[in-house]
C-alpha cells in the first residue's frame, strides 16, 4: 500500500559537505561577490589540476561552455556538426546556436555512447567542422576508436563530459580526450555550485579566446571597448567558492555512487530481463546516475513503472530521449549501423534511471528495489 508520509526520494539531489558555508563567507568577508574574484581562480586551477589538463574557464553553465567551444574552432552557419545521439539537449541546442546543422550519431552496446562503426560512416556521408561526444551517466565512450577515426578525417572532439567528472578511461581522468572539454556544475551533477560550467583545453589560446568571448568580448583599453561580439557567461566568486568545497568531496561522492549502484545490481540480480549499463574494460564510470533497461519491457511499461514509483513518493526517469525523436531536431540526420531504429532508441524505450543521490542509504533503496521486483513479477 502506498504510503504518502514516506520521505521524498529524488533521482539526483545536491549534496552538500557542509565545508561550503567557510568558502561562501569567506567570499563575502572579502567583498568579492561579482562574477570573477580569487575563488573563480583558484577553482579553475583546482579542477584542472583534479583533470590533469593545463588550462579551464569557469562559466555559467555546460551549455555556455558547449557554446564557445563551438564558436571557437570556428563553427558557422550551415556548418555540419557531428553529435551524440543519447544526450540531454544542450549538447545539440549548443549546435543550433550557431546555426549549424547537427548530425546524431546512434549508440553502441559496450557503452551506450557514441558508435565508432556509426561515426566512420557518418563521415563517409559527411564532413563535419567538429564532433561532440557525450560521456553518458557518468561512463566514458571509447576515445581509442573515436580519436583515431577523427584523426583520419581532421576532425576536433569536443568532450561532452558534463556527466562524467570524476570517471576515468585507460587510466586518465574523463575531460582531457577532446580539443576541448566541457564540464557541468548544474544542481543534479556529482558535484554543483548550484549552477555553473567549465571549458578546459591543453591549447591557452583557446581558453584566452573563451575568457574574453565569455566577459562580453572587452578589449584591454581605458573606456569599453569591443571589436567583436562577447556574451555574459563567467562565474560568480561566490558560486565558484561552493565549487572548491565541493571538489574536496569529488572521490569520496565517486565511491557513494558506485556503492549505490553496486547494491542494486546485487539485489536485483536474479531478474534476467535486466541489463545494467555496462562500463567499459579498463575504465572506472561514476555511476552518476544508476542505469538500466529490461529486455522485455516497452516505453509503456516503463512509465507504467514511474508512475507507481511517483505514487510512492519517488523520483525515477527514462533515459534521456534521442535527439533524433525530439520534435524540434526531428528533420536531421541520424547515422546507426544496425537495422531497426537504433540503438539509441532501443535503450530510451525499455530503459529506466533510478535514485542515485549521494545521500540515498539501503533503507532507501529497499523502497525502490521492492517496487521493481513486484513490478516484475
Amino acid at each position: 500500500m502506498n504510503n504518502p508520509k514516506e520521505k521524498k526520494i529524488y533521482l539526483s539531489p545536491p549534496h552538500l559537505n557542509g565545508q561550503e558555508i567557510e568558502y561562501i563567507k569567506d567570499a563575502i568577508s572579502s567583498n568579492w561577490i561579482a562574477p570573477l574574484g580569487p575563488h573563480v581562480d583558484a577553482f579553475e586551477k583546482e579542477t584542472s589540476d583534479y583533470i590533469g589538463i593545463k588550462h579551464a574557464v569557469a562559466l555559467s553553465s555546460g551549455t555556455a561552455a558547449l557554446h564557445l567551444a563551438l564558436k571557437i574552432l570556428g563553427v558557422k552557419k550551415d556548418d555540419f556538426v557531428f553529435c551524440s545521439d543519447l544526450t540531454f539537449v544542450a549538447s545539440a541546442n549548443a549546435i543550433r546556436y550557431l546555426d549549424a546543422i547537427p548530425i546524431f550519431i546512434d549508440s553502441e552496446p559496450e557503452s551506450w555512447n557514441m558508435c565508432p562503426k556509426a561515426l566512420e560512416k557518418a563521415f563517409q556521408l559527411y564532413k563535419p567542422k567538429a564532433v561532440v561526444v557525450t560521456d553518458l551517466y557518468g561512463q566514458s565512450a571509447k576515445y581509442d576508436e573515436l580519436i583515431k577515426i577523427c584523426n583520419v578525417y581532421n576532425s576536433p572532439i569536443i568532450e561532452d563530459a558534463a556527466e562524467s567528472l570524476g570517471a576515468e578511461y585507460n587510466g586518465t581522468k574523463c575531460g582531457i580526450f577532446g580539443e576541448m572539454s566541457i564540464l557541468s556544475f548544474n544542481g543534479n551533477k556529482i558535484i554543483t555550485t548550484s549552477g555553473g560550467g567549465m571549458l578546459m583545453s591543453n591549447n591557452k589560446e583557446y581558453i584566452d579566446e573563451a575568457r574574453n568571448l565569455s566577459s562580453q568580448a572587452r578589449e584591454k583599453a581605458l573606456h569599453y571597448e569591443h571589436l567583436k561580439i562577447g556574451y555574459n557567461y563567467r562565474m560568480s566568486n561566490i558560486l565558484a567558492a561552493i565549487g572548491r568545497a565541493q571538489l574536496k568531496s569529488l572521490d569520496s561522492y565517486v565511491k557513494k555512487k558506485n556503492d549505490i549502484f553496486n547494491y542494486y545490481r546485487s539485489e536485483l540480480c536474479n531478474f534476467s530481463q535486466i541489463v545494467w549499463m555496462p562500463e567499459l574494460e579498463n575504465s572506472n564510470s561514476t555511476k552518476w546516475l544508476s542505469v538500466l533497461y529490461f529486455i522485455d519491457l516497452n516505453y509503456d511499461d516503463i512509465e507504467d513503472l514511474v508512475k507507481i514509483f511517483m505514487k510512492n513518493n519517488i523520483e525515477a526517469r527514462p533515459l534521456w530521449k534521442p535527439m533524433h525523436l525530439q520534435p524540434v531536431y526531428n528533420s536531421s540526420e541520424f547515422i546507426k549501423i544496425h537495422s531497426g531504429k537504433g540503438f539509441s532508441t532501443q535503450l530510451f524505450r525499455q530503459g529506466l534511471c533510478l535514485p542515485s543521490g549521494i545521500n540515498l542509504n539501503t533503507k532507501d533503496q529497499d523502497r525502490i528495489i521492492k517496487i521493481i521486483k513486484k513490478f516484475l513479477k
